[in-house]
């Protein structure tokens, strides 16, 4: 199995869609202000493209991981040693047989809102509470997660 970096790309472009969707003041936007103390009148204006660039890279690091949630065919590779040149003929047929099973966008999204949910969730959650920020802001970014592995799993997932 190769790894697509296209897809693993357009996963993380698709954390900034969401992002500019979910944080739009009509959304939770208004809230995740709220609820972080954040008044964009006030102060300094952020370095945009810095902060946009690392968000990219950043989930660029998560969709890398994403492909191995999502894409079970990578589980396959790994009984073998990851090479495929010794593995046995029982692997080839494995692979004829079920190479693409389970390879939908439907799937990798089921995967990655499971994800967002168990391990996405509870570090926000947790960092939230140690924080003393409140449980809205808890479920706003961690509800943003959970949709950005949701549709990141489904794209990583569907994408051969």
């Amino acid at each position: 199995m190769e790894i697509n970096f296209l897809a693993l790309l357009l996963a993380a472009l698709s954390t900034l869609v969401v992002g500019f969707i979910w944080y739009n003041p009509k959304v939770f936007g208004t809230i995740w202000m709220r609820e972080t103390g954040i008044n964009p009148e006030e102060g300094e204006k952020p370095n945009m493209a810095l902060i946009f660039g690392v968000s990219i890279l950043y989930a660029f690091f998560i969709s890398f991981i994403l492909q191995f949630v999502t894409i079970h065919q990578f589980g396959a590779l790994g009984m073998i040693g990851g090479d495929i040149t010794t593995a046995k003929p029982s692997y080839t047929a494995f692979m004829a047989d079920y190479g693409d099973a389970f390879r939908t966008f439907k799937h990798g999204a089921l995967h990655g809102t499971m994800t967002g949910l168990f391990l996405a969730l509870p570090v926000i959650g947790t960092n939230a509470l140690y924080e003393k920020r409140s449980f809205k802001y808890t479920l706003v970014t961690g509800g943003f997660w959970i949709v950005c592995f949701a549709i990141m799993g489904g794209i990583i997932c569907a994408m051969k």
